[in-house]
């Protein structure tokens, strides 16, 4: 009740002088389906180029992001990379396209990536606070805004081609990228077509520590002779190849009326899976386990076709998205030859027998009215949403779920004599119906009635409604010429993801069998932060502290104790049993989870200083950075995977169209973990960029040299899932050509 006597008062406020004001002209900076100004945005946390993301070359889009102060990654292999920001992810934090949520399925797994094209983009926003309450509901975290200019809002006055090349030395891989821009007949028209193509990419020696490692470091049983095979350093990381090919066709008419525009795009990609949490006979013969999983090709291939209307009339911003998405597991057998024997027999036994295709269909639309006038920016925004998600296969462990949302939001921005405020709200209604299918215990069945037990097992289906408000506040004030400080607060409501509710079967990208619950309440996010920033004389200064307080978060838990060990322990020598595990899809040497919620804290901060020198052959520009987030949960056990501190080194210097760049991250130790979570040794990895832009006649080419991880250091993601089998790649020097003409 009090929030609603806040929301209210706040509104007033920023109503009183609506009625009597006149409207003005609002100039546009920022290619997004809002049409936001970059004004309105206020104080995201970042804005990286287009031209910064080419010079990085080809990676995930969590490693695009993972050096930004405040935002970090959860990897899994080079093609997978999720944004994290301030410590939170998954439906925790949205990733866009000009302004429309991704409807891809990264949410459901570790192992699936963000369905995005970073070729030939204007910019990335990662934005906080009021004006992402705009973009997308429970996004407690933040989002991630990729926009291009696939749809022109204003005409195209000169033809436009980009041509791009890159090739890296770790993956020996290469990238290929085309795109053209033209007026024809009054209709401005945009195609855009890259391809890429990476293999396994090279890690350290010593890189990779295997299970009987884990398990075992300290075990005399296991001599120097019996890791002989695995200490032989192979060089690169299996199953960590990846490919995409992506396809953008825009068509959009401007008049003085506004504009109106379509949007075709596809994408289609094939990755491998550098682990999957197979069952192995593991307490048995650990090297029989290996030998007969060596080489075994694991991947995942995805497919994204989405059609976009969108367009401008007078004040009102209108979009549509219609997207089918695919993602599909499978494994390839075909290099094993006898080494398996009967290939189905095999499958069998791991409970493999063919791919697992997951889904999400999905349609969206909606508009923004734009009542901005000469005292106050004032956007009303209302969107409808469908989606459908389904999975198929042997690794099916959801049935088909849909969610229904409806939203309304306001959004404004208003000058003050002592501060300037943005206030941000929205009001969703989301309706989420899935179905749970139970797993029988009867023990002692054979394999003739298996199927009729199965056919038994009940299913319950349900249907939920969730109503959420959500706020945001922010408020910027001058202290001096110099100085300035800003307050933000954040009330952000989030309902459980299908996935939490009506999980129920193995996940071998994490190594568990997951089970959620529908029992689940809503997430509720208050969040502050206070920032502090200087400019001067060359020199810059920011210190931002902020506190997330959030009631009923929702976490996996692990499930030990010594009751299902020592249980599981007695049962895998029975026959019966083992039947029993493999038919149900509880894998031997998966961890029981159960996605529970309880209250939790994060806080930590954020800090940069830096200077820039004027020398009389060019600009210096020297800074400090570090990034801390901190996590416990109600019963003071920690929150399991958060990204340990960093410290950022940085300098660079630009002369004439040179650039250069050179960065030292000093990533900390991990060792506030929760509960069967290990520690993580810190590592430094040093990046160097050289930039060099040609005149050709009035064209122009930039080549841009990169080099990343040249101490070839052995280095772990503690947040990703597969920390120790999965690390990161060793050096990499690749070099990348833009031509535009």
């Amino acid at each position: 009740m009090k929030n609603k006597i806040l929301i209210l008062a706040m509104l007033g406020v920023f109503s009183a002088n609506f009625i009597h004001s006149d409207e003005v002209e609002e100039v546009v900076v920022q290619a997004s389906i809002l049409n936001v100004t970059q004004d309105e945005i206020g104080d995201p946390l970042h804005i990286l180029s287009g031209t910064d993301v080419s010079d990085l070359g080809t990676a995930s889009l969590g490693e695009t992001l993972d050096s930004l102060l405040g935002v970090t990654t959860s990897d899994y292999g080079s093609a997978v990379g999720q944004p994290i920001i301030r410590g939170l992810s998954g439906s925790r934090v949205k990733i866009l396209t000009n302004g429309l949520v991704n409807r891809d399925v990264a949410g459901i797994g570790a192992d699936h990536k963000n369905e995005v094209d970073l070729s030939d983009i204007q910019q990335i926003e990662v934005v906080r606070g009021p004006s992402s309450l705009l973009y997308a509901n429970g996004a407690s975290g933040g989002i991630v805004n990729i926009v291009d200019n696939t749809i022109a809002t204003s005409d195209i006055e000169k033809r436009l081609f980009k041509l791009g090349f890159e090739t890296q030395s770790v993956n020996s891989g290469d990238g290929q990228s085309f795109s053209v821009a033209d007026n024809l007949g009054g209709l401005n028209l945009y195609f855009s077509y890259s391809d890429s193509s990476f293999g396994n990419y090279d890690i350290p020696s010593g890189a990779v520590l295997h299970e009987e490692e884990e398990h075992h470091d300290e075990d005399e049983d296991h001599g120097d002779d019996e890791h002989d095979e695995h200490d032989e350093d192979m060089g690169y990381l299996d199953n960590s190849d990846s490919a995409q090919e992506a396809t953008r066709f825009g068509v959009s008419k401007v008049a003085d009326w506004g504009y109106v525009g379509l949007a075709v795009s596809s994408s289609e990609s094939v990755f491998g899976v550098p682990y999957h949490g197979e069952s192995h006979e593991e307490h048995g013969d650990e090297e029989e386990g290996h030998d007969e999983h060596e080489g075994e090709r694991i991947f995942s291939n995805t497919e994204s076709d989405k059609v976009n209307v969108r367009g401008q009339v007078g004040k009102v911003d209108f979009f549509f998205q219609d997207s089918e998405y695919s993602h599909t597991e499978q494994h390839a057998e075909e290099e094993h030859g006898d080494e398996h024997g009967d290939e189905d027999g095999d499958h069998d036994e791991h409970g493999e027998e063919g791919p697992t295709t997951f889904s999400n269909d999905s349609s969206e639309f909606g508009f923004i009215l734009d009542l901005s006038n000469d005292s106050m920016t004032q956007k009303v925004s209302l969107n409808s949403s469908d989606e459908t998600v389904k999975i198929f296969g042997d690794e099916a462990f959801m049935n088909p779920a849909d969610r229904e949302e409806l939203t309304i939001g306001y959004f404004a921005k208003r000058d003050f004599d002592m501060f300037e405020a943005s206030f941000g709200i929205r009001y969703d209604q989301i309706d989420t119906s899935g179905s749970v299918t139970g797993h029988h215990e009867e023990e002692g069945h054979d394999e003739e009635d298996h199927d009729e037990d199965h056919e038994e097992e009940e299913t319950t289906n349900y249907s939920m409604d969730s109503s959420n408000i959500s706020f945001a506040l922010d408020l910027n004030r001058s202290l001096s010429k110099n100085m300035n400080l800003n307050f933000g607060y954040s009330n952000v409501e989030r309902a459980p993801s299908v996935i939490e509710l009506f999980m129920n079967g193995p996940h071998l990208a994490t190594g568990r069998f997951e089970t959620g619950d529908v029992n689940l309440g809503t997430e509720t996010s208050s969040n502050f932060d206070i920032s502090l920033s200087y400019e001067a004389d060359n020199t810059y200064a920011s210190v931002t502290i902020f506190r997330n307080d959030v009631d009923n978060y929702v976490y996996l838990m692990d499930m030990h104790d010594e009751d299902h060990d020592d249980d599981h322990i007695e049962a895998m020598n029975e026959d019966d049993h083992d039947d029993d595990h493999d038919d149900h899809g509880h894998a031997e040497g998966l961890i029981p989870a159960n996605y529970m919620q309880q209250n939790a804290e994060l806080d930590g901060y954020e800090l940069q200083i830096g200077r820039v020198f004027n020398l009389d052959t060019g600009d210096l520009e020297v800074s400090f950075s570090r990034d801390v987030v901190n996590g416990e949960l109600a019963d003071g056990m920690n929150i399991p995977r958060l990204s340990p501190a960093r410290n950022i080194y940085s300098v660079e210097y630009t002369m004439n169209d040179y650039l250069f760049d050179l960065s030292f991250k000093d990533v900390e130790d991990q060792k506030d973990v929760a509960e069967e979570e290990t520690p993580t040794m810190g590592y430094q990895m040093l990046d160097t960029k050289v930039v060099k832009t040609f005149d050709l006649n009035g064209n122009s080419l930039r080549v841009s040299v990169f080099a990343n991880n040249l101490l070839d250091e052995v280095a772990r993601n503690h947040s990703s899932w597969v920390k120790n089998q999965v690390p990161l790649p060793g050096r990499n020097y690749g070099i990348r050509f833009n031509l535009t003409f």
